[in-house]
């Protein structure tokens, strides 16, 4: 019974989310607010959200509470409906990135054309204004990431990457403190701009890769 419940909440919190009920960057209601609603227990609400962040499609701030990160994309791959949590799970994950999107900023730095280029800024100003908002911080990551996806001009990139959705995005516990020093992520994101920018397939497979095992020994320092 308590299954059906929680898939009950799922799919209602899902179809509002996918509408635009609960736009992206807002806070869903909290535990208590959503037990009412649903007649259901903590236990059902937690576990609900807990499947909801697992898609990529929440994120949950300890003391804040949760945010929409993203409408599900509709596309058919599933990636699961646990997130990677545990340090094999997260280096395992960095490494299927490395497999699928090396070689999307090669295609991405043959194909991509002045719109592109202006999304992939925009998506890395957001970042940098996001920098001391978790929530924000990783959606932007990740639509920078998609965008290089979609500047491949090769749509199963593009499916795959939002399939996964923003949980693939990992925020290290360093990039998340008040007065930390320069965040090695920006300086890796902008070698992999210009290096679409200037058009050079291997130079931008290169920065790609580069940022992706940095990331993955980012992960192992924790």
């Amino acid at each position: 019974m308590a299954e059906s419940l929680t898939e009950r909440v799922v799919g209602e919190l899902t179809r509002e989310i996918a509408e635009g009920v609960v736009a992206a960057g807002e806070r869903l209601p909290t535990e208590a607010a959503l037990m009412q609603r649903f007649s259901v227990s903590r236990t059902v609400v937690r576990e609900a959200v807990a499947r909801l962040r697992a898609a990529g499609l929440v994120d949950s701030q300890q003391g804040r509470g949760t945010y929409v990160l993203t409408r599900p994309s509709g596309v058919r791959f599933e990636f699961g409906e646990t997130a990677a949590r545990s340090l094999p799970e997260l280096l395992e994950l960095a490494e299927f990135r490395i497999g699928v999107e090396c070689e999307a900023a090669a295609l991405a730095a043959r194909r991509r054309d002045d719109q592109d280029l202006v999304r992939l800024r925009k998506a890395l100003q957001e970042q940098r204004a996001a920098a001391d908002a978790p929530a924000r911080s990783i959606q932007a990551d990740f639509d920078f990431h998609l965008g290089i996806a979609r500047a491949s001009r090769n749509r199963y990139y593009a499916d795959l990457l939002s399939a996964i959705g923003p949980m693939m995005i990992i925020l290290p516990k360093g990039r998340r403190r008040a007065g930390r020093p320069a965040d090695p992520v920006r300086t890796e994101h902008d070698a992999i701009l210009t290096t679409i920018d200037s058009g050079d397939p291997q130079a931008a497979a290169a920065a790609m890769r580069t940022h992706l095992i940095n990331s993955a020994h980012r992960l192992r320092r924790e």
